[in-house]
């Protein structure tokens, strides 16, 4: 059905390194894997193999725990796009982890994968979209620098003059045909 490989990690693993829950989940449990190290995973590439066909309106959704956490989405394929490699941005463990008796099998990270419906899943890769929030913060964080070392205050408002925003983007775009590096600086 589906193969993992974690790059500069992993050989490609196949459905059968996970348990499966149910008919339409999986779970790779992290402590099996690497340990108590598994924030050093950064990114999995999740595909499907050739011989299975995957519904069109379905998606593979990956999701991760941290120990004590709630799953996250990470991302998602489909037969549109068959293999996508995801950022795991691994959420904080929880503060649940005192709670528990001494002898009690410790809670460890997991990878999730399910099968779900395309169009309840709000976007195939979270990683891009956060690097797209990110360079919009960027350039917004920009804006606001020049804008306020030509504003004046009255009062509670800033005061700016009016063509600020011509004058702001005629300079960056200045600076972009000058330097082709200037643009990457803000993405992260």
């Amino acid at each position: 059905m589906f193969g993992v490989v974690f790059p500069n990690r992993s050989f490609p693993m196949d459905i059968s390194t996970f348990n499966q829950i149910d008919t339409f989940h999986w779970v790779l449990d992290m402590n099996h894997f690497v340990g108590e190290a598994y924030d050093s995973i950064n990114e999995v590439c999740i595909f499907l193999l050739n011989n299975f066909t995957l519904p069109p309106d379905k998606a593979l959704a990956v999701y991760i725990q941290s120990p004590g956490s709630s799953f996250v989405f990470c991302g998602a394929v489909t037969l549109a796009r068959p293999s996508a490699l995801l950022s795991l941005d691994w959420p904080q463990p929880s503060g649940q982890l005192q709670l528990l008796p001494a002898d009690s099998p410790p809670l460890s990270a997991k990878i999730g994968v399910s099968v779900q419906d395309l169009a309840t899943l709000p976007s195939l890769d979270v990683a891009a979209d956060k690097k797209i929030e990110r360079l919009a913060m960027k350039v917004g964080e920009n804006l606001f620098n020049f804008m306020q070392s030509f504003c004046g205050v009255d009062g509670s408002k800033l005061i700016v003059p009016m063509d600020i925003l011509d004058r702001w983007f005629k300079k960056f775009q200045e600076r972009a045909k000058r330097d082709p590096d200037y643009l990457k600086g803000f993405a992260l």
